[in-house]
């Protein structure tokens, strides 16, 4: 598995994709940190953008590269290799080179600003260590998407429809349940539905973390008192990381059991 990711990573690394994904972090570190020098609101504009654009990302290219790389795989598959190690070399590799170009892309130009001799630099960790579950999670689901779907165009479809749901409608449907249940108690509904995505369980923790949970309005308190604790820290991880493990395990299943 390692030789495979190895390869599939200095793919990737190569591909022009990857620097244009690198310098437009780079480049929005620095314009960011150029017309407001206070990295704390720096970070809050960063997570509006991490949110949205790192499970778009990470879906698009998890489907591109097993799509691209459909013949490579076949060959690889009549080697005496394991299918669960092909597909999870090739997945890592993805996720790896997608993860390093968000850490360095964004870590320069804060470092170069004074990162470390500030107190923004336990919101910056934790904005990246987001960044890189989501690029975990949705490459993860993006690779599931492609290998239950031997077309392409379905594919892609289905893959830009889950993000949409995960990052616009799921948000519009729970509002629309908090305003249609509001005479019955809804906190305990409210952090599970929280946590049944990983886009918004990683949005609540970066807004509570800086301080701002009254932005969340009618369940802030909620999540203040839940997510603002270290076992509510502890169990957002344990969430995250089953969200990467899941598909990861669903993906190494099908792998085994896909006539190809």
């Amino acid at each position: 598995m390692l030789k495979i990711l190895k390869y599939s990573y200095y793919d990737l690394i190569r591909s022009r994709w990857s620097y244009v994904y690198f310098l437009f972090y780079l480049a929005l570190g620095f314009v960011l940190l150029f017309l407001n020098n206070d990295l704390s609101k720096a970070v809050i504009t960063l997570m509006n953008v991490i949110i949205v654009l790192v499970p778009l990302i990470g879906t698009i290219f998890g489907v591109m590269y097993f799509y691209n790389s459909k013949e490579f795989t076949e060959l690889l598959l009549a080697q005496p290799l394991k299918r669960s190690s092909i597909f999870l070399g090739q997945y890592f590799g993805v996720a790896g080179s997608l993860t390093l170009s968000l850490i360095l892309g964004l870590g320069i130009p804060f470092t170069l600003y004074g990162l470390f001799k500030s107190n923004a630099i336990w919101d910056f960790s934790l904005l990246l260590a987001t960044g890189a579950f989501l690029t975990l999670i949705f490459t993860a689901l993006a690779f599931n998407i492609a290998i239950s779907n031997e077309n392409r165009i379905k594919g892609f479809g289905y893959a830009v429809l889950l993000w949409l749901f995960l990052a616009v409608v799921y948000d519009g449907l729970f509002l629309m349940s908090l305003i249609v249940f509001e005479e019955y108690p809804l906190d305990s509904y409210s952090l599970l539905a929280t946590m049944l995505n990983p886009i918004d369980l990683s949005r609540t923790l970066i807004l509570l973390k800086l301080d701002i949970s009254a932005l969340l309005g009618y369940t802030g308190a909620v999540f203040k008192q839940f997510f603002g604790t270290d076992a509510g820290l502890m169990v957002s991880v344990a969430m995250l990381s089953m969200w990467t493990v899941l598909p990861l395990w669903r993906l190494a299943y099908k792998s085994k059991h896909k006539d190809f």
